[in-house]
């Protein structure tokens, strides 16, 4: 009945959850984030040669253009300019200047455009590339419209500060998105925690990133709120980010505890739920502890004992209770259905032997 709720409640709802939840509620994985058709024209264009050709030779024809007049100027061709000669002069360099910025704007953002990215980050960074490119090209104008280079530089040195204090977050926020893309700490697709915000990373933009909520306040399971959350990129400079997505290790460690009385067969019961555990798990799950064996010996940490897996710990509980915790590796976007499973199983297989093993009395 519970499962039926669930699933009617998530049919209102077909535009706004990145999931699918068929029969057995399991969850999809996020794909990556599809570029936009603004982003693949873009692109598109980048990898055009006649587009590339065509606007490297207007920009070079336009530079050759702007130090002809220059210098025709400066040899006095053009007397009827007058007193406005070194005005003119003085923004035709500058135009000269600019246009080879294009030149190599242009360049820097072919070879972006030739990389193997993903292509949403191919356009944030074409674009971030073609921010920078106005900036230089504005700076280059008022640099040479200004006659005292010391005036000129103090004058860009008092916007920027005005401009730093007015626009202190959204800058925080680009330089955040920069080091996104250059150290990785996180992409689309991956299931992270930044601060007190759990989600599936969805989007990466200039100034701020997307998550598609799980648990949080509305859920106490892994699955999806249904909720997105927003938040400025400038928030990872103030706060732990924990990706449970890391490509080297892309799962986690679970635990499930069972309580069982002291007179039953611990050796057997041990056997029992680490045999059905594996029988409930992906098998190439499996290889995974290898590969954190080795993850582990490339560090500077002591050598961890990884037994065989997945392990399964004995406690004594306050009630006098055995507490068997079963602990195994999962997908963390599939942690709460692969947990109900392997409760499920579990405890079918231990009721068949109430010889070996004989549970807590309820309420106790």
């Amino acid at each position: 009945m519970a499962k039926a709720g669930l699933q009617s409640s998530f049919k209102f709802f077909p535009y706004l959850l990145p999931y699918q939840i068929n029969d057995s509620l399991r969850l999809m994985d996020i794909k990556e984030q599809a570029p936009t058709p603004e982003q693949k024209a873009t692109i598109k264009k980048l990898h055009n040669e006649d587009i590339k050709k065509f606007q490297i030779s207007g920009y070079l024809i336009g530079a050759i253009i702007c130090v002809g007049l220059t210098f025709l100027i400066r040899i006095k061709v053009f007397t009827f300019i007058g007193s406005y000669y070194k005005t003119i002069d003085s923004i035709l360099f500058a135009a000269a200047c600019s246009f080879v910025a294009f030149i190599i704007s242009r360049f820097v953002q072919t070879q972006i455009a030739r990389t193997k990215l993903d292509k949403g980050l191919i356009y944030n960074l074409v674009q971030f590339t073609r921010l920078v490119t106005i900036i230089v090209v504005v700076f280059i104008f008022i640099s040479f419209l200004n006659a005292n280079w010391y005036t000129a530089a103090v004058s860009l040195g008092l916007i920027s500060l005005l401009l730093g204090f007015a626009l202190q977050t959204p800058i925080a926020s680009l330089i955040g998105w920069f080091y996104i893309v250059m150290r990785g700490p996180f992409k689309v697709g991956d299931r992270i925690q930044v601060g007190s915000f759990n989600g599936d990373v969805v989007e990466i933009n200039f100034l701020d990133t997307t998550l598609w909520e799980f648990a949080g306040n509305l859920m106490t399971s892994d699955l999806p709120s249904g909720r997105l959350i927003r938040f400025p990129n400038s928030l990872i400079f103030q706060n732990q980010v924990y990706n449970y997505s890391w490509q080297k290790f892309p799962l986690v460690w679970n635990e499930i505890s069972f309580y069982i009385t002291f007179k039953s067969d611990l050796s057997w019961v041990e056997e029992t739920m680490r045999r059905v555990c594996l029988n409930q798990l992906d098998p190439s799950v499996k290889d995974h502890v290898q590969d954190m064996r080795d993850q582990i010996a490339e560090t500077a940490v002591e050598d961890i004992d990884i037994e065989e897996f997945p392990f399964v710990n004995f406690r004594i509980h306050a009630n006098n209770w055995v507490e068997v915790v079963l602990i195994y590796i999962v997908n963390p976007k599939k942690s709460s259905q692969t947990r109900s499973d392997i409760v499920k199983a579990v405890i079918a297989e231990l009721i068949k032997e109430p010889g070996k093993v004989s549970f807590a009395a309820e309420g106790s």
